[in-house]
C-alpha cells in the first residue's frame, strides 16, 4: 500500500477495479454517459474555459469536456487509476487542448486560481477526507469559479443495483453492512452532508436537485456482464464461486423482464450538484 491519504482507494483502483473498469469501458460508458451528459449540461461549459475533470476515469467526459471548450480552452483529466488513464490517453490521442494526469486530487497541485471550473461524474465520492478534497478545488479555482457533479442516491433507489443484487441475495447471505460515510458510490447520497463538505471548502449557491432517468445496457447479455463485474452484486459472486451459477441463473430471471427495444432499464437516483467559489 502507498503512504498517500487515498492509499486504500489509489490500490483498490489500480488492482482489480480498475482493469475491469478499463475493460467494460463501452458497457459503463453506455449505462452513466447520459447521467454524465445531464450534470455538464448544467455546468455548461463554455468555449475557451479551462476545466478540471476528476475521476475522469477511461477519458469520456474529458473528451466531451474538451470539445465543449474548443482547442482555446483546456480540459485536466485527474484520475488514480493506471489501467483507466491507459485507455483515456489513446482516446484523448490528437486532441490538443485535453490531456489526463495520474494524480489524486484530494491532494494534487492544481495551481491556485487556475481554473474556471471543476466537473466530475462520479468521481469525488472516493476521497478519504472529502472536505480537505473540496477545499483543494476550490483553492484552484478562479474567485467565482463553478463545479458541478453527479453523485449517486440511496442505493434502495438504484435499481441498477438492487435487483441484481437482490437476485443474488436469493443464493447467498449479505455482506455485512458497510460504513455509509466511507469512501464508496454511496457516500454522497445524504445531501445535507454534500452541502455541508461544499459549504466548509469555500463553495456558495450550492445546489442538489435529484435527477432520476432510465440506464442500463444494450443488452440482456451486457447486463449481466456488468451485474457479475461491477457492484455489490458483483462482490458477492467474488466471495462466494462456488455460488456463481446459481447466483447467475437468478440474475437472468430477475433481468429478463428488463428487456426493452431499447434495451435492458434500471432506475436510476442521482443527485445533480452545483456550485461556485464564494
Amino acid at each position: 500500500m502507498t503512504d498517500q491519504p487515498n492509499a486504500a482507494q489509489i490500490d483498490y483502483w489500480n488492482d482489480a477495479a480498475g482493469q475491469t473498469w478499463a475493460r467494460l469501458q463501452e458497457l459503463l460508458d453506455h449505462q452513466i454517459a447520459p447521467l454524465g451528459r445531464r450534470a455538464m449540461a448544467a455546468l455548461a461549459p463554455a468555449e475557451g474555459e479551462a476545466v478540471v475533470d476528476v475521476g475522469c476515469g477511461c477519458g469520456e467526459t474529458t473528451l466531451e469536456l474538451a470539445k465543449a471548450v474548443g482547442p482555446r480552452g483546456r480540459v485536466l483529466g485527474l484520475d488514480i487509476s493506471r489501467p483507466m488513464l491507459e485507455v483515456a490517453e489513446r482516446r484523448l490521442a490528437g486532441v490538443g487542448q485535453a490531456e489526463v494526469r495520474e494524480a489524486d486530487a484530494q491532494v494534487a497541485d492544481l495551481g491556485a486560481g487556475t481554473w474556471d471550473a471543476v466537473f466530475s461524474r462520479f468521481g469525488v465520492m472516493f476521497f478519504a477526507d472529502p472536505a480537505a478534497a473540496f477545499a483543494n478545488l476550490a483553492r484552484a479555482l478562479r474567485p467565482g469559479g463553478r463545479v458541478a457533479f453527479v453523485c449517486w442516491r440511496p442505493l434502495t433507489e438504484n435499481s441498477w443495483m438492487t435487483i441484481p443484487l437482490g437476485a443474488a441475495l436469493t443464493v447467498v447471505p449479505p455482506q455485512p453492512p458497510s460504513d455509509p460515510l466511507a469512501p464508496g458510490p454511496f457516500a454522497f447520497a445524504d445531501p445535507d452532508r454534500v452541502r455541508g463538505i461544499l459549504s466548509g471548502a469555500g463553495f456558495e449557491g450550492v445546489e442538489i436537485v435529484p435527477h432520476d432517468q432510465k440506464i442500463g445496457a444494450r443488452t440482456l447479455e451486457d447486463a449481466l456482464v456488468l451485474a457479475q463485474k461491477v457492484g455489490p452484486s458483483a462482490l458477492l459472486l467474488r466471495e462466494n464461486p462456488d455460488a456463481r451459477e446459481a447466483i447467475v441463473a437468478a440474475q437472468r430471471e430477475a433481468l429478463t423482464p428488463l428487456a426493452t427495444p431499447e434495451g435492458v432499464l434500471f432506475d436510476s437516483a442521482t443527485w445533480i450538484v452545483t456550485a461556485r467559489k464564494a
